[in-house]
């Protein structure tokens, strides 16, 4: 489940990414980037266009995955990840949920 989670997050974030890339890239040569405070990057174009998919990546997955989040139940959020087995005796919960 958890393989098939992140995979709900990576993939959309992915193709937005991707579209996202070239949608800034259309309006904003990338020799034309400079840092903050002046000067040059001194990278080449497909360096510049690399580092901002994956910045552009990492964004939307932080997005995708907030959104995942916020779409598990309760029950997801509060159950607990012992064995019924293994919990301890001071366990203050009650029934399979307990931890």
């Amino acid at each position: 489940m958890r393989l098939q989670r992140l995979m709900w997050i990576a993939w959309p974030a992915f193709l937005v990414a991707g579209v996202l890339e070239m949608v800034v890239f259309a309006m904003v040569d990338p020799e034309d980037l400079h840092r903050i405070g002046g000067g040059e990057l001194g990278l080449s174009r497909q360096a510049i266009y690399t580092l901002s998919f994956f910045v552009f990546w990492g964004m939307t997955m932080a997005s995708s995955a907030l959104t995942t989040l916020l779409s598990l139940s309760p029950f997801e959020v509060n159950r607990c990840p012992v064995p019924v087995d293994q919990r301890p005796a001071d366990c203050a919960r009650e029934g399979n949920n307990c931890c």
